[in-house]
């Protein structure tokens, strides 16, 4: 079952990327099966400068179903940025990946691997597949918190990215 955090009225599946120069709400799936990490980094996202939208899902199936548009997520709005962990049960981070990377319609969704792994074969892996960043999640509080800000501030100030 996915959570969706938002005061706005959803984008549609097919609109252009939401431009937070204008204040329009920035969308963005987490994928994430710790619950303390998702609120970590939903607080993290919610106190941020611009206004997001943050639909959390807790495994690798949901956000499939999701990005499909299934069940009750058939109206499910495109995000504009995916938070992805790498370690969940059912369907992990990696198959996540590979199917969004696979998927014309899904492949210019930029995917953030947030993941408490450093080793260098994840990192080699998730870069095989295409992740746009990959970054390891602090153990620090504080240091979590700065590391999602960053991610956020990158993503929708520095970037430009095309139009979904």
């Amino acid at each position: 079952m996915n959570s969706t955090l938002d005061t706005v009225s959803p984008q549609t599946w097919n609109s252009h990327m939401t431009d937070p120069t204008r204040g329009e709400p920035i969308h963005i799936l987490l994928v994430e099966d710790t619950p303390a990490d998702a609120l970590r980094t939903i607080a993290a996202l919610s106190e941020g400068r611009l206004r997001n939208r943050i639909t959390h899902v807790e495994d690798g199936l949901e956000a499939m179903a999701y990005l499909s548009r299934e069940g009750e997520d058939e109206n499910a709005p495109r995000p504009d940025l995916i938070l992805l962990d790498l370690h969940m049960p059912r369907m992990n981070g990696r198959e996540v990946l590979a199917e969004i990377k696979d998927d014309p319609d899904l492949r210019r969704i930029p995917v953030v691997m947030m993941t408490a792994s450093s080793q260098e074969k994840d990192i080699l892996a998730a870069y095989n597949l295409h992740v746009n960043s990959y970054v390891v999640k602090p153990v620090d509080v504080e240091q979590f918190i700065n590391a999602v800000r960053s991610i956020e501030h990158f993503w929708f100030t520095v970037v430009k990215l095309p139009a979904a």
